[in-house]
């Protein structure tokens, strides 16, 4: 069975991603995160991640699920996720597509 992990191993795992969240945002090139996400993870998990920020603009716009699905090949069940996520989640994804916008010009 899974343990529970304590509260020092909760807080090392926050330090961990505090640390992972400002190397990426110290990379101001595109390339230069794709290559640290090339180093960082798996082929699987660089797939897994990129579906699921495929279909948050698709999400965001409407987009019923088959539609997103037929449009993407994502399953309905990434894409259920990702909408729960939209809905309940941090605003990470909110965040990004505001980001996105305001350097395309867009926002």
């Amino acid at each position: 069975m899974k343990q529970r992990p304590t509260s020092a191993q909760d807080r090392q795992a926050r330090t961990s991603i505090e640390a992972l969240a400002r190397a990426l945002a110290a990379l101001d090139k595109p390339r230069d995160v794709a290559a640290f996400l090339h180093d960082l993870c798996t082929p699987a998990e660089l797939e897994a991640m990129a579906d699921r920020w495929r279909v948050v603009p698709l999400l965001v716009k409407g987009v019923p699920y088959r539609e997103i699905h037929d449009l993407t090949s994502v399953s309905v069940t990434t894409i259920g996720r990702v909408a729960r996520t939209l809905e309940h989640g941090t605003g990470g994804y909110a965040a990004g597509l505001r980001r996105q916008a305001a350097a395309a010009g867009t926002d």
